[in-house]
């Protein structure tokens, strides 16, 4: 490991490109308005079943709540892209 020690932060990262961030397509139900989210802007709630897995965001056309199921895929999407992500619990 000779030499590692004395890499600079600069070193390390040189040739690293700044990443884009990731958006997402949604639509609103209410407006029927369509744009884009960033990963902050949506919430994924993962459930027990597919019938409690969904995610979330607020139109921000109108600003209701929007709330849609998550089936496997859309799931590994929004996980893969920095959605944060609530775990539910099932019943005790």
């Amino acid at each position: 490991m000779s030499g590692v020690r004395d890499m600079t932060v600069a070193a390390a990262f040189a040739g690293m490109r700044r990443v884009a961030p990731v958006v997402f397509r949604a639509a609103c139900p209410d407006c029927r308005g369509n744009f884009e989210l960033t990963a902050s802007a949506l919430r994924l709630a993962i459930g027990g079943s597919s019938r409690t897995t969904f995610y979330s965001f607020t139109c921000p056309d109108c600003d209701v709540t929007v709330r849609k199921p998550a089936g496997e895929r859309v799931v590994e999407l929004l996980t893969g892209g920095g959605v944060r992500t609530l775990r539910l619990a099932g019943p005790s």
